[in-house]
């Protein structure tokens, strides 16, 4: 069996199983699956997410951690009303995201809105519901002060650490836009004390998908000798990017090691700075990335003469549903559902229906023998998947199915249909 499907299948109460060399989830086939709700199709598994809930929760030895789940991994409502279930706030990069998150149930102390590049119109937003800001640069620290001169505010350090699976998703160091560089600290003080602002907190960001804490707690010394100079704090946010194994031979983020390390400078800064004050992370993809799986049919082989020759596997898998392979040379596991105990494989590139030559799922991958009508399951689509769906080349956005704890399939998202796509045109 593939390592990475056992991995998922190891994971508490997870819903995967195999059976008769055929994947079940739940307590459909994925052809029963995609015959109800249309192909492609995002599922979820609700007891995955949970389980990922749970394990940060209990991550850090501090009375006051909160866990702000970065909701832009993924936004869809019946998604966060589980994450808000398992007690974590919510933070946001946008009004939408914090109108999404209002819809879910989170009241507005447990929101906060980690902004960039924000207009006025989109900070009064979240000034006039009172929900926690923070603004990551000078200017824009200014433009807060002017629109709520005398309130509180937290402040986004970069603290000069970088760190991801790819450049792209780096948001710590001198080539990151994020942050206000940790060399500016007077240059806050002064605006804040020229519109009467209090620093409230400070929280940072190295970037995404990182698999070995070092460059982590490092940051996070960092921003702690920083807070020291900030006396009125009640907030510590030190950013996500917690990383998941997307390969069979990576090994995920050992959350619980990282948490025992953090416990220990915290709990001894806390005990410099004079008081206890909320610890927050901000972690995205571990929550919901391997909870989720696109399914997708396989409608077209074919092989192309060359030294060697080369397969192609054309599936309505697009980079409209899922971006990251294109976008960041992202892997995902790939299984067909229909052969899962295949001994045997094939080199061969799967693409979609785009028309791109980069619209590519996996490029030179040892496969199992695969046919037309087979389905394909790609696995760790929970993070940065729907939320980046797009309908370019006018197709369509697929449809969200949650397998509940109870195994059965619930829609909680409707597939597009053609006739939305003429919804905000004038003509």
């Amino acid at each position: 069996m593939n390592k990475k499907l056992a991995r998922l299948m190891e994971i508490p109460n997870s819903q995967l199983k195999v059976q008769d060399n055929q994947l079940f989830l739940g307590k459909y086939t994925p052809n029963e699956l995609l015959e109800k709700f249309g192909s492609p199709l995002y599922i979820y598994q609700e007891n995955v997410l949970r389980d990922r809930c749970r394990k940060l929760i209990n991550m850090i030895e501090h009375e006051k951690v909160v866990v702000h789940y970065s909701a832009k991994a993924n936004t869809n409502i019946s998604i966060l009303k589980i994450i808000k279930e398992e007690g974590l706030h919510a933070d946001a990069m946008s009004p939408g995201e914090i109108l999404l998150e209002e819809t879910a149930g989170f009241p507005a102390e447990k929101i906060f809105f980690v902004c960039n590049n924000v207009d006025d119109e989109e900070l009064l937003y979240a000034i006039k519901k009172g929900i926690k800001i923070s603004v990551d640069s000078l200017s824009q620290l200014e433009r807060f002060g002017r629109l709520n001169p005398g309130g509180k505010v937290a402040v986004r350090i970069n603290p000069g650490i970088g760190s991801g699976h790819h450049e792209k998703v780096v948001t710590g160091g001198d080539k990151s836009k994020f942050g206000i560089y940790f060399t500016d600290v007077q240059s806050i003080k002064q605006i804040s004390a020229q519109y009467n602002l209090t620093i409230m907190g400070v929280n940072m960001h190295i970037g995404s998908n990182f698999m070995k804490p070092e460059a982590y707690v490092e940051a996070v010394k960092v921003i702690l000798q920083i807070a020291e100079q900030f006396p009125d704090l009640e907030l510590i946010d030190a950013g996500g990017g917690f990383g998941i194994a997307y390969t069979a031979e990576e090994e995920n983020l050992n959350v619980a090691a990282l948490g025992a390390q953090l416990s220990v400078v915290i709990r001894e800064w806390m005990q410099k700075y004079g008081r206890n004050i909320t610890f927050a992370m901000e972690p995205g993809r571990y929550v919901v990335a391997e909870s989720g799986l696109i399914l997708t049919k396989v409608l077209s082989s074919k092989i192309n003469p060359g030294n060697p020759p080369r397969k192609f596997l054309g599936t309505n898998t697009g980079f409209n549903v899922l971006a990251r392979p294109m976008m960041y040379d992202s892997y995902h596991e790939i299984l067909n559902t229909n052969n899962i105990n295949s001994t045997t494989t094939e080199k061969v590139d799967i693409c979609g229906n785009i028309c791109e030559s980069g619209d590519l799922l996996a490029r030179d991958r040892d496969f199992a023998p695969t046919k037309e009508g087979d389905i394909l399951a790609i696995l760790d689509a929970g993070a940065y998947g729907f939320t980046m769906t797009s309908n370019y080349n006018c197709r369509l956005r697929p449809a969200e199915v949650l397998i509940q704890e109870d195994g059965e399939a619930r829609l909680i998202r409707k597939r597009d249909a053609l006739e939305e796509l003429l919804a905000h045109q004038v003509y």
